[in-house]
């Protein structure tokens, strides 16, 4: 399988990872959970432009690498956990007017008074190509991983999931911090490459490689569908009324 990162790291590296035992995959769970993280206008945009003139309007946009790329492997990945009645949860990160929520977050950009991310405003809606279902989680998050102060352990744990597919934006912020945290509760995280994205092609490339050396496995859509296919249907409508009610509705 080729890689994000193979056109980027040099072969001593490569030698490194290798010698040292890193890079073995972990193997998908038994009971996975679907996370998608801030595919919201403002990172994504509004429209499929070049980012240089994305982020003008959306300090945060990644352009064609959301709407070619990302947007689409979400929406298969989506697709095949749906079809076998699987948590699906979404983040986005509203803030507050006064920005005060972010804390120091607002030290790292000259653009941080940018009114695209207060509460209300259409760049924290999930991008219309991924609308939420009825049922599905939703949180909203104020820092990069979606554990920090959130319930996402909880609704986890209430699941018995022991583990996530993770998508979204961006690569080598809320999508790391959010797989490194998953490791640290002991949940088996799989990236599909093509399903997550960032602002920068260095940074996803950098971002993936690392993640997948030392926490989690990273992988393409296509072995994801394959392994969401292979499950059995309905394995959470024990626990996930939603997909009960939809069984039942189905019968």
């Amino acid at each position: 399988m080729e890689m994000p990162w193979d056109d980027v790291i040099s072969e001593e590296d490569r030698r490194i990872f290798e010698i040292a035992g890193w890079g073995k995959r972990a193997g998908f769970g038994e009971r996975p959970a679907l996370l998608v993280i801030d595919v919201n206008y403002n990172f994504c945009g509004d429209t499929e432009e070049p980012v240089l003139d994305s982020i003008k309007k959306w300090r945060y946009a990644c352009g064609p690498h959301a709407w070619n790329r990302g947007v689409p492997a979400i929406q298969r990945i989506l697709a095949a956990g749906r079809s076998r009645r699987l948590p699906v949860i979404y983040t986005t990160n509203p803030r507050r007017d006064d920005g005060f929520d972010l804390g120091i977050w607002t030290l790292k950009s000259h653009r941080a008074d940018d009114p695209v991310d207060v509460s209300g405003h259409k760049g924290n809606d999930i991008v219309s190509e991924l609308s939420p279902e009825a049922g599905d989680l939703f949180i909203e998050k104020c820092k990069p991983s979606a554990f920090f102060g959130t319930t996402l352990a909880s609704h986890l744990n209430n699941l018995k999931a022991d583990s996530l597919i993770v998508m979204g934006t961006t690569t080598s912020g809320c999508v790391r911090a959010t797989a490194v945290d998953a490791l640290s509760y002991d949940i088996l995280v799989t990236i599909p490459h093509e399903a997550v994205f960032d602002r920068s092609a260095l940074s996803h490339k950098v971002a993936l490689l690392d993640l997948h050396m030392k926490y989690v496995d990273v992988t393409d859509t296509d072995d994801v569908v394959d392994y969401l296919e292979s499950l059995s249907t309905g394995i959470f409508d024990d626990v996930w009324p939603p997909a009960a009610r939809a069984a039942a509705f189905d019968n």
